[in-house]
């Protein structure tokens, strides 16, 4: 049977949008601008297509080209973006704020993208050591303390899974044996928090709570600081716990103050 002039055109719809989608996902992970050559190589397309679609998203706003010539990311997929996980941000910011202006510590916050960790906030200083999260970057779960809260919370088939796979050593000392990871992952549950040390960067200490809403861990607050100063962790943690109170109270718009 013939198909219809609907079906045939729905069918392309879906063919465009997958390769337009192929097209912004080929700048996950990139470091700065592709050319179009290099789009089309990540996005496994034809030259043309992609000269064509990339046009097409420039004028839409969704890619932007440089003087160099190479695209990168448009700012209207940074203004989407910003709609997806609103609420949780706009309620979690001021007291991240108030623990790093308590700490002056790398404060940040993250959620479970998939088999990932995705950061949605963060605040820092200028003078404070540089880490590698950013908002809108993702990390691998196990090497995280933020990672190791969302995966911890996750059921057991899905830890097996995630343990099965391949797994990313950013450091030397970043663990990737399963079964010890497994125990770990245990060890969190348990205790309820996470402290990693130069599991992403060396010389690095993290230190990770959950925020929980309607019985269910929706993100995970972290500190990092430097590794030397583990002693330091009995001291932050009640810092810690309590902007994660506040987080959690201001989710279900109980009134908050600070010094609670």
């Amino acid at each position: 049977m013939a198909k219809s002039n609907a079906e045939e055109n729905a069918q392309a719809g879906a063919s465009v949008t997958s390769r337009a989608l192929a097209i912004l996902a080929s700048f996950e992970n990139s470091t700065g601008s592709l050319s179009v050559a290099k789009i089309a190589q990540r996005a496994h397309l034809p030259l043309s297509t992609t000269y064509r679609l990339v046009r097409e998203l420039e004028e839409w706003g969704g890619l932007r080209r440089g003087s160099d010539g190479k695209y990168g990311i448009g700012f209207r997929i940074w203004e989407l973006g910003q709609l997806a996980g609103r609420r949780l941000r706009d309620r979690a910011h001021p007291f991240l704020q108030d623990l790093f202006d308590l700490t002056h510590e790398n404060v940040h916050m993250a959620i479970r993208d998939g088999m990932q960790t995705l950061y949605v906030d963060k605040v820092y200083g200028s003078r404070k050591m540089p880490v590698v999260s950013r908002i809108g970057g993702r990390l691998p779960m196990h090497a995280t303390a933020v990672g190791r809260i969302l995966l911890a919370d996750q059921p057991d088939w899905f830890v097996d899974a995630y343990l099965q796979r391949e797994l990313e050593a950013p450091t030397p000392k970043t663990v990737t044996d399963p079964k010890i990871l497994r125990q770990i992952i245990d060890e969190v549950r348990r205790d309820g928090f996470s402290v990693t040390q130069e599991q992403m960067r060396v010389g690095v200490l993290s230190m990770a709570l959950p925020v929980n809403y309607n019985g269910q861990v929706v993100a995970s607050v972290g500190l990092v600081f430097e590794v030397f100063r583990y002693r330091e962790v009995q001291r932050l943690m009640p810092l810690l716990r309590g902007t994660v109170e506040r987080i959690e109270a201001a989710m279900v718009g109980t009134p908050t103050r600070i010094g609670n």
